[in-house]
């Protein structure tokens, strides 16, 4: 296996922010971008292998199988985890297309993964990584203009406060969207939640005498998603299996392009949560990040800017879209500097046209270039073409 994952073995407890990123983030070193481009990829995975297709009867569904995802999409390391289960969400309230797409047939949509790093990972991440990557919105940015910003209680995801901290309040489609089940689901008709605990509880307990970590990625709505999902795990003291031998370990949420997820008392119950850190990449240019308002909305945990008006690589000015696009994020991250901009990891510039119009015109790469062969479509030996676009 290649290593993509530089000499994080050694440090990987202050790479997953045991001192809070201190001292780290004005000018990342190697080992901490490559950590944060590699849970970039895994959210990025989520993307590229969703269904989106509106004439396609697998519309919101995954493009490939679990045991197949990495390697079709092409992560770096597309064997350094194995995917040991796939979420699907809905939601109870009506909330943007971006977030879900609303289909006839009332199925879910699938909505990311839970993975662990595979024996030979291991020995690079210096720990047993059990990954849960979720996946973002999926179309323009139209829904910022409209977004509904009513908070609602977080306390059963929280748990317990201390009396004079006041009531966790979240944002409601997001907690939707993580709490609804779906009875009328083929994949899962329990929430997406239900899903993620059952699963990382799981895993906990198969390597309960291995030395673990829990790390949660997204973006945009995936890393809002990420942000619950990462206290809902070490609220519940998933993170300290009380049969195991060795103590209780990290939970990371390393998320990028995060909208607000709740009010300053969630703040206060997230920095007050043992063993639990988030890391927010921002670009200063997206708009997604200052939404909604603050007063009553507050940020969490700790933030990584980059400004990629300073990359010599792509377009100046972008636009809401490009400034919000994963891949120029991990861009960013790649060669973020405290002044300038300059490529410390060694990453592909030709991804960061994979989706969108971001690049430079001098570099022959075309515009959205990542699509599968004729879309899908695929000639029979009737003659006849047909679209053919799941492994299920």
């Amino acid at each position: 296996m290649s290593n993509n994952f530089g000499k994080i073995a050694k440090r990987w407890r202050e790479i997953q922010g045991d001192s809070n990123w201190e001292n780290l983030l004005d000018q990342p070193d190697k080992d901490l971008r490559l950590s944060i481009i590699n849970y970039g990829e895994m959210a990025q995975a989520a993307y590229d292998g969703f269904n989106q297709e509106r004439r396609s009867p697998n519309l919101g569904a995954a493009r490939y199988k679990e045991s197949n995802l990495l390697q079709k999409v092409q992560v770096s390391m597309p064997n350094a985890y194995t995917i040991t289960k796939y979420l699907y969400a809905t939601s109870s309230i009506d909330v943007p297309d971006a977030f879900v797409v609303k289909l006839p047939s009332k199925e879910s949509n699938w909505m990311g993964f839970v993975a662990v790093a595979t024996d030979k990972a291991k020995a690079l991440l210096g720990r047993r990584d059990i990954l849960v990557a979720w996946r973002g919105t999926i179309q323009t940015l139209e829904w910022v203009n409209d977004f509904d910003c009513t908070l609602t209680s977080a306390s059963e995801l929280v748990g317990p406060t201390e009396p004079d901290d006041g009531e966790p309040m979240v944002h409601r489609g997001f907690l939707s969207i993580y709490t609804s089940d779906n009875p009328n689901s083929r994949f899962d008709k329990r929430s997406s939640r239900e899903q993620v605990l059952t699963e990382t509880a799981r895993l906990m307990d198969k390597y309960s005498n291995e030395e673990t970590s829990i790390t949660i990625t997204g973006h945009s709505l995936g890393a809002a998603l990420s942000t619950l999902c990462a206290i809902d795990i070490a609220s519940k003291h998933l993170n300290c299996p009380s049969y195991s031998r060795l103590k209780s370990c990290p939970v990371t949420a390393i998320v990028f392009a995060s909208p607000r997820v709740g009010d300053c008392n969630f703040q206060k119950a997230y920095s007050k949560q043992l063993d639990l850190k988030l890391l927010r990449v921002r670009n200063v240019m997206d708009i997604v990040p200052n939404v909604p308002p603050p007063n009553p909305y507050c940020d969490v945990g700790v933030e990584l800017t980059i400004d990629l008006t300073k990359s010599p690589y792509i377009k100046n000015p972008g636009d809401a879209v490009t400034w919000h696009n994963l891949e120029n994020y991990l861009h960013g991250v790649a060669g973020m500097q405290k002044d300038g901009f300059r490529l410390e990891v060694d990453r592909d510039i030709a991804l960061v046209n994979k989706s969108a119009d971001i690049l430079k015109d001098v570099y022959p790469v075309p515009v959205a270039w990542f699509v599968n062969k004729n879309k899908d479509m695929v000639k029979g030996n009737d003659g006849r073409w047909r679209l053919d676009d799941s492994e299920g």
